[in-house]
């Protein structure tokens, strides 16, 4: 039996992926929570052979989340749930030393797939992305359709497209009504969830997905 414990801070989906998996013979769900967290204040008493995890939980980074996690319990396995198709991502990932990767669009055969690989030791990777072509590390940065708002706040995409049109911080900052700290923070977000380098990563990514012309 392969102990599931799954954090994902969307309330029907986390409800409706427990319910699927403690159908599933082999697979018990010992437990749940909504927020980066709170899962780490049940690390040190949680009994589970695999964690499913949302990679973007708006209350904690994920390096922080992790090292966490790892402090605590480091033969934890790790299986990141998201809706971001970027190798450049999945590979910023791998080094927090995750060991698997799965879209949330996935069907339930490749779900248990990925949980039984990851339990027994392996590291599994969703078929719809392809992480040995080290050109697809550098270089794509992708989500799928209408997924974008489920990744990045509304604020986010706004100052994302005011970074695109070459405006400062300060800039920014102005024209939102916002501090420019508040502005520097949300453009190191920005970097941190797309898994660029800079500002030309952000640019990229806004072009590639349709954010500006």
């Amino acid at each position: 039996m392969i102990k599931i414990f799954v954090t994902d801070d969307q309330e029907l989906y986390l409800e409706g992926l427990c319910l699927l998996l403690d159908k599933q013979p082999g697979i018990k769900v010992v437990g749940s929570c909504r927020s980066g967290n709170a899962l780490l204040s049940q690390i040190p008493s949680l009994d589970a052979d695999v964690l499913l995890l949302d990679v973007n939980l708006p209350d904690i980074e994920e390096e922080v989340l992790l090292k966490g996690i790892r402090e605590q319990k480091p033969d934890l396995k790790v299986l990141y749930l998201t809706m971001m198709r970027g190798t450049r991502y999945i590979h910023k990932l791998t080094k927090l030393g995750i060991q698997g990767y799965l879209l949330k669009n996935a069907g339930i055969e490749e779900l248990k797939k990925a949980i039984e690989t990851v339990a027994s030791g392996q590291q599994f990777f969703s078929k719809e992305v392809n992480i040995a072509d080290d050109d697809d590390f550098r270089n794509t940065i992708t989500i799928g359709d209408r997924q974008i708002g489920e990744i990045l706040s509304k604020r986010e995409i706004e100052i994302l497209k005011l970074i695109c049109k070459e405006f400062s911080n300060a800039e920014i900052a102005g024209k939102l009504f916002l501090s420019i700290s508040t502005v520097e923070t949300h453009r190191k977000n920005l970097i941190s969830k797309l898994g660029v380098n800079n500002t030309v990563g952000l640019v990229k990514f806004a072009i590639k997905n349709n954010l500006i012309d």
